[in-house]
């Protein structure tokens, strides 16, 4: 039986972030992925600001990668043309990087800093009869750990040991992406069409993207709620042929390159730390319900939980929780107000002409899809969000009574 300071369960950005972050403090690390390495992680490969931020943090050079200077958003005839906001926390720009390379990148980096790496080799948390996680099973073999750490991105068997859970009445995302070739690859923004219809003409409460890779290709997807009416009879490739013939001309996009890969967002857990453990990124639910993105907060919370536990293993759980809770938790639980209220296509059609109406409300609009706002956001846009939040808290009840019906 070995033993480890961490143990990882998940080598995407959460669980290689939390490596680096912990080897390098000095920590033992051991990370554990059911996948080989260079899985590719079906995605929409943007990355904020704010996920710039966090890889600048790591020392992760993003030369790779493509620069985004801004966000374009389009509802109906309505288009907005925006650049990353600057001067603040994040830096002025994003990027596209396709996820087979940013993972590689990154687990790559926590291997250097001398993180043991486990690859195909699925991990399940051991915990002990009076409920506290002791280490993890891996390939037949019992591993003891200071700390463990769920990174393994949506809800599976090692959640479902920890109760790490979706909560069952909380909205959750459905995406599906491909690859296109388009001579438009090149271009300096993500663009999000707000006004997104299914091949009946339904209003969608999502939105879909074309994210530029620089390489030649571009990432096209779309994303939709659970609380849209017909949710479940929601056919994702269909949605995604209807934005591809949206696109079409503009783009001058060609035939898939890929088949088209679908994946569910999960946006809430009903459990994030215990004795011994905590969730990071996706397994922690921290995932913005307004846009569908949490590669930035996968990176954050992973890093959060390996300072917290080099600097005192015993309190970190608990005191992640904390941190975390007040981070994101206000913005997250609006952003899950504000699904159930786009749930209703009145409202979804016009909060969108709102959303990009006048240049003040788009710049607020674009602070939100691009993850620039959290408890600690100054001005307007952290202003509304306590507004919002305020109004969205005293509505929630009726909202949740009045949904429509998948």
């Amino acid at each position: 039986m070995s033993r480890y300071d961490v143990v990882v369960i998940g080598a995407g950005p959460a669980g290689a972030a939390t490596a680096i972050r912990a080897a390098r403090g000095g920590a033992s690390v051991l990370v554990v992925d059911q996948a080989p390495y260079g899985r590719d992680k079906v995605c929409g490969d943007g990355l904020t600001p704010r996920a710039v931020a966090a890889l600048d943090e790591l020392a992760i050079p993003l030369d790779d990668a493509h620069r985004i200077d801004g966000l374009r958003m389009i509802a109906g005839r309505q288009v907005r043309e925006l650049p990353w906001p600057g001067g603040g926390r994040f830096p002025a720009h994003g990027a596209v990087w396709p996820r087979r390379r940013l993972d590689a990148a990154l687990i790559d980096a926590a291997a250097a800093a001398g993180a043991e790496l486990r690859w195909q080799t699925e991990g399940l948390p051991v915990v002990d009869d009076d409920g506290a996680v002791t280490g993890v099973e891996a390939g037949g073999e019992r591993i003891d750990a200071d700390l463990v750490v769920l990174a393994a991105g949506a809800p599976g068997r090692a959640a479902r040991l920890l109760g790490a859970e979706r909560v069952a009445d909380e909205p959750f995302g459905l995406a599906i992406r491909a690859y296109v070739e388009s001579p438009r690859h090149t271009d300096r923004h993500l663009e999000a069409c707000l006004t997104l219809r299914d091949p009946s003409g339904v209003a969608v409460p999502g939105y879909g993207w074309m994210f530029p890779a620089g390489d030649g290709t571009v990432n096209i997807g779309v994303g939709a709620l659970s609380t849209m009416k017909g949710f479940k009879a929601l056919n994702l490739n269909t949605l995604l042929d209807a934005y591809r013939d949206v696109v079409r001309d503009a783009w001058s996009v060609g035939p898939y390159l890929d088949r088209p890969r679908a994946w569910r967002l999960p946006m809430s857990t009903v459990r994030r730390h215990g004795r011994g453990w905590v969730a990071v990124g996706d397994a922690a639910g921290l995932v913005n319900p307004m846009n569908g993105e949490g590669i930035d907060y996968g990176l954050e919370s992973g890093m959060l939980a390996a300072d917290l536990f080099l600097a005192d293993p015993t309190s970190a759980p608990a005191e992640y929780d904390r941190q975390v809770g007040a981070r994101f938790d206000e913005f997250l639980r609006t952003g899950r107000r504000f699904a159930f209220l786009i749930g209703h296509p009145w409202i979804l059609r016009s909060g969108l002409r709102v959303a990009v109406g006048t240049q003040a409300i788009a710049n607020i609009t674009l602070q939100v899809m691009g993850n620039l706002v959290d408890s600690d956001t100054p001005g307007a846009a952290g202003r509304v969000l306590t507004v919002a939040d305020r109004g969205l808290a005293a509505a929630d009840p009726l909202l949740r009574r009045t949904r429509a019906a998948a």
